[in-house]
């Protein structure tokens, strides 16, 4: 294998969609513009969407245009009882452990988030280091600048040696595009998205060990 350092995504990618996980963060997140900012209730979808496309989360368009508390959003959007969403994982821990890496978290989240989730799934002790959306700023992913930042944090200075797993295809794509070996965890793959894709972490030794 020739590579020594892989970032993984949190959310949608260590756990899949179908836990409704994500999906009820989202939720909160409007909730949270709705009753703690006073957004009308229909302005709040499209305004969400429209900054996580431009800032590359809501939370930094709502940084950048209404000066909100940064904890106590997060504190207030990822507050969910996680055991009700994710079961342990043992294969996936199998796969992670086996792995002769260094591996990180990479994610959009902050770190106390990540650290509850990786808790919950049993691979908190295989993740030395988060790096989170706090660790990052002023940016995010799939910004350039969080790429290298990441690396950085992972003492790595050649990104040829560096994958990103990501379920989102804009990420794989910046990340491709900053020179790491990107992989599309996701069921919808289109050429281009990422150097690799991957559905079953079962793949993951083969797809790294065949780059």
């Amino acid at each position: 294998m020739r590579f020594t350092t892989i970032f993984f995504d949190l959310d949608d990618t260590l756990y899949p969609p179908s836990t409704g996980l994500w999906k009820n963060i989202k939720s909160r997140i409007s909730l949270y513009m709705h009753e703690r900012m006073n957004i009308p209730q229909e302005e709040v979808q499209s305004l969400r969407e429209k900054y996580f496309l431009q800032y590359g989360t809501t939370m930094r368009g709502l940084q950048a245009h209404h000066n909100i508390d940064t904890e106590d959003f997060l504190a207030f959007v990822h507050d969910l009882p996680l055991k009700d969403y994710l079961p342990p994982n043992p294969i996936l821990r199998d796969v992670i452990a086996s792995l002769p890496t260094v591996n990180l978290i990479f994610t959009n989240a902050d770190i106390h988030h990540a650290r509850r989730v990786l808790s919950v799934l049993g691979l908190n002790d295989l993740f030395e280091t988060v790096i989170d959306v706090n660790s990052i700023a002023p940016y995010c992913k799939p910004m350039p600048e969080s790429f290298q930042i990441a690396m950085q944090a992972a003492g790595e200075s050649d990104p040829s040696k560096c994958v990103m797993i990501d379920d989102i295809n804009r990420t794989t794509k910046a990340a491709k595009a900053q020179g790491l070996f990107s992989i599309l965890y996701n069921e919808s793959f289109t050429e281009g998205d990422a150097d690799a894709h991957l559905t079953d972490w079962g793949q993951l030794r083969g797809v790294l060990d065949n780059a």
